[in-house]
């Protein structure tokens, strides 16, 4: 008898023993994906890349900020960074993107582990001067988010090869303003190593919240 008791309470603790650490296992923050060309819709990018598939990092660029300063690529090597695509005359989705980049701007402010690149579709119209204009419209502060204008072609082609947020076919004709390019709400997280870790609606205040934890995450993981 007592050796049943033994055998059926050894069961029990081995038991709730087995669901405390599968519980942990299952709550533990999982590493964030490294987001490569195969690993997204082919219409998103370049014929050129989906060859390559794996390895993929974003490219250098060199444009201007809403202070006139030159801002290249290196601003954000070995750092993490969010970027997004937007004009400041939209009055649909980008009033929405630009409230909701500014919670991250609050939460990360003087962070100097995290920068923000706001780059135009509509360099003709957004000029260093408007672009200042609306950086000061949402407090921000140039050192961390960077509003960037510049030749409309480079724009375009970081985009479509880098972060993969422009049709390769939309890209056939820069000046539409009015297409379905210049609306994309996707906000793009890029990681010390400049390669992609997630793409989030930056409409959504539950997806940028999402957002602001996996920044999180990584400046934790040091990636």
């Amino acid at each position: 008898m007592n050796r049943v008791i033994f055998l059926a309470t050894f069961i029990f603790v081995g038991i709730g023993f087995t669901y405390y650490f599968v519980s942990l296992d299952a709550n533990k923050e999982k590493p964030l994906p490294i987001i490569n060309p195969v690993d997204l819709n082919s219409e998103m990018v370049d014929p050129e890349l989906l060859r390559v598939g794996y390895g993929h990092t974003v490219g250098d660029f060199t444009f201007l900020n809403q202070d006139g300063k030159t801002i290249t690529s290196d601003e954000v090597k070995g750092k993490i960074h969010v970027a997004e695509y937007f004009f400041t005359t939209c009055k649909s989705i980008c009033p929405k993107m630009n409230q909701q980049m500014q919670r991250i701007h609050s939460q990360f402010r003087r962070n100097d582990d995290l920068k923000i690149l706001s780059f135009t579709v509509d360099p003709d119209v957004d000029t260093v001067d408007q672009m200042k204009w609306y950086a000061n419209s949402h407090g921000a502060d140039s050192k961390q988010w960077h509003f960037l204008t510049g030749d409309k072609e480079e724009l375009y082609q970081l985009a479509r090869r880098s972060y993969f947020v422009l049709k390769p076919a939309e890209a056939q004709n820069l000046g539409d303003a009015g297409s379905d390019f210049i609306h994309t709400n996707n906000f793009v997280l890029v990681d010390r190593k400049s390669r992609i870790r997630g793409y989030y609606d930056g409409t959504s205040e539950e997806e940028v919240s999402k957002l602001i934890l996996d920044i999180k995450l990584l400046m934790e993981e040091g990636a």
